[in-house]
């Protein structure tokens, strides 16, 4: 089952990270890469046309996710479990602190 979620850097849709069987994959948009300040959304991810392969979630996103009380909310109230770290990411990363936000690509359908 591969799941998508796209990611935004300072609100422009830079790229797309996918979970499937193999791992996971990120590659920036050709639109994004065509920007003239396009910026790498992380130093672990310079801008290229060539898709990123992990076998675990990208230690960049994976570092997007709260810990603590944030971390304990989402998994009490919307019931998110705790070692899936991508139904973290991309239920809990939709609004961070940093330049980078994360949202599930069936949500960007519907708005």
């Amino acid at each position: 089952m591969n799941r998508q979620a796209n990611i935004y850097f300072q609100d422009l849709f830079a790229g797309v990270l996918i979970e499937s069987d193999n791992g996971y994959t990120f590659q920036y948009t050709k639109e994004y890469l065509a920007m003239p300040h396009a910026k790498p959304i992380s130093l672990t991810l310079p801008l290229s046309e060539e898709e990123y392969h992990s076998k675990v979630l990208f230690p960049f996103f994976d570092g997007l996710i709260p810990e603590g009380w944030l971390l304990h909310i989402g998994q009490k109230y919307w019931k998110l479990n705790p070692h899936d770290r991508f139904e973290l990411l991309i239920n809990l990363c939709r609004d961070t602190i940093g330049a980078v936000s994360v949202r599930p690509a069936e949500a960007d359908k519907h708005e």
